[in-house]
């Protein structure tokens, strides 16, 4: 599919904040005050500036509010929800932290919880997707939650914790890699079950669909050279993971904890554009852009 920069930067950026929020949430790091506010605001602003970015792929973001009365069947109204859950149970536990020096550890886990479910549903949005054999497997939400977690642990701070999760994180980015590779061969669609003429002898095209492009070429079909996709890969995962473990391994210093927080983000921001890159759309095999 086509990477449209403002969802990857909404599916990036706001992981990392609600997985701060998580952190936060379980009072990891325990700080009150000016230094909780810090924390509070770094969180919120990548949340917040995650999910308005997300708007501005909308046709219409103007009705963006529309999506809260839907979240019986969609999962883009669930994000909503469980979003709008985790900003004010954590910024009323923020105000005590804050203000009063006071911590409700059931407000906090309440918004630990709904941060973790915001992400979740975030996940699900892609996952639900059958038509995207890449995406719809269960590893998907598993991959967006690990790093949210694992994301978040590094900008709280957590040493001991981020270096087992960011390995664990990219692990699992690596077996989706892997899985993903073979998702579309394996749903078993092609163009005669796309069709559905298989039945009456083998299907081919016998010439493009038409002469121009269109909007489902523009935004549902994006081929990646594999050499150059490969290339991404690693350096995906060399800077979500490897590279910030080393750097969190060497004696601590907050330029090199700093440097481990923005290669992980480059890091996270490459895998993120392959995601969609990646993503074959099984519309392609209509348009002969696709070898199932």
């Amino acid at each position: 599919m086509h990477p449209a920069p403002s969802v990857i930067i909404f599916t990036t950026l706001s992981g990392l904040g609600f997985g701060l929020l998580f952190w936060l949430g379980i009072g990891l790091p325990a700080v009150t005050g000016w230094v909780a506010f810090i924390f509070f605001v770094l969180a919120y602003l990548l949340a917040v500036g995650g999910l308005l970015a997300s708007t501005f792929h909308l046709g219409h973001p103007e009705r963006a509010i529309k999506a809260f009365t839907q979240w019986r069947s969609s999962w883009l109204s669930r994000e909503a929800w469980c979003a709008v859950a985790a900003l004010i149970f954590m910024g009323l536990y923020g105000t005590g932290l804050v203000f009063l020096q006071i911590r409700w550890p059931a407000l906090g886990i309440l918004g630990a919880i709904a941060s973790l479910a915001a992400v979740f549903t975030t996940s699900m949005i892609y996952t639900q997707l059958k038509t995207v054999p890449r995406w719809n497997m269960p590893l998907t939400p598993i991959k967006f939650m690990a790093l949210s977690v694992a994301g978040g642990a590094l900008m709280a701070g957590q040493v001991n914790w981020a270096l087992g999760l960011l390995l664990m994180a990219g692990a699992v980015q690596v077996i989706v890699w892997i899985q993903g590779d073979q998702a579309l061969a394996r749903s078993g669609t092609n163009l005669a079950s796309a069709t559905q003429l298989g039945t009456i002898g083998e299907v081919r095209a016998f010439e493009p669909p038409h002469t121009g492009t269109n909007y489902l070429l523009k935004e549902m079909v994006h081929v990646v050279g594999r050499k150059h996709s490969q290339q991404l890969r690693m350096i995906a995962i060399l800077l979500m993971s490897v590279v910030p473990v080393i750097l969190l391994l060497l004696p601590f210093s907050h330029v090199l904890a700093g440097l481990a927080v923005v290669c992980h983000i480059a890091g996270v921001l490459t895998a993120r554009w392959l995601f969609f890159a990646e993503a074959e759309h099984v519309v392609g095999l209509y348009y002969g852009k696709r070898q199932a």
